[in-house]
């Protein structure tokens, strides 16, 4: 995948600088916190955090663990120059790198990580790329190393479902209904991942965010 074939963080739906007020409305605060809860980053954790966008979470660990090593991962110039602006205003380091999530083995190393987050990212990717990028994390990952996934998941009740098409609006049906159907966990799995779970949901006015953990096999 090249830089110029990234879906933006909004996708059709609207320029990348409203991200932060759209995300808002997706309960962002409390997946947010789920997802770093399951995290759980320790001092001299490596810790990457794939498709960093405008940098929420990778501050946010950042906040909960100021020893552990933060780097934040996105292709977009746009969105990192507003995550630094974030981190800088939060008073915390993060590294700051340009990247595809399928290029992060190759840009970091193998077996070079403690932990590798992501959010919101997955559901823009064809299924190709999704194993992709699920691929180079396990590869980047130290044995035992720790996944942890914030993205739409299966949308179980016609409510979300209904939800769940502002989404589909905004970035194609044919990426986000695997994410709809619950691919995702299958997909880890096939990816190397072991003890694969869903161990949050979280219902938006956008569908319902799951919160999926697993390490590495």
């Amino acid at each position: 995948m090249s830089e110029n074939t990234f879906t933006p963080a909004l996708g059709r739906f609207a320029p990348t600088r409203f991200y932060d007020h759209v995300v808002a409305l997706t309960r962002e605060r409390l997946w947010r916190a789920l997802a770093a809860m399951y995290v759980a980053p320790r001092p001299d954790d490596v810790i990457v955090d794939v498709g960093c966008g405008t940098g929420s979470l990778a501050v946010t660990l950042a906040r909960v663990e100021p020893r552990a090593r933060i780097i934040g991962l996105d292709p977009d110039s746009d969105v990192l120059a507003t995550a630094r602006r974030k981190a800088a205003a939060s008073g915390v380091t993060v590294r700051w790198q340009t990247g595809m999530g399928d290029e992060l083995a190759g840009l970091l190393g193998a077996a070079s990580v403690d932990t590798v987050v992501s959010s919101l990212v997955l559901h823009q990717c064809p299924v190709p790329v999704k194993r992709a990028v699920l691929a180079s994390m396990a590869t980047a990952l130290r044995p035992g190393g720790r996944l942890v996934i914030a993205d739409y998941g299966l949308q179980r009740t016609k409510l979300m479902r209904l939800a769940f098409l502002t989404v589909q609006f905004a970035d194609g049906r044919q990426d986000t209904q695997p994410n709809a159907d619950g691919a995702l966990p299958g997909l880890m799995s096939a990816a190397g991942f072991r003890d694969v779970h869903e161990a949050e949901v979280v219902s938006t006015a956008t569908g319902s965010i799951s919160i999926y953990v697993a390490r590495k096999g």
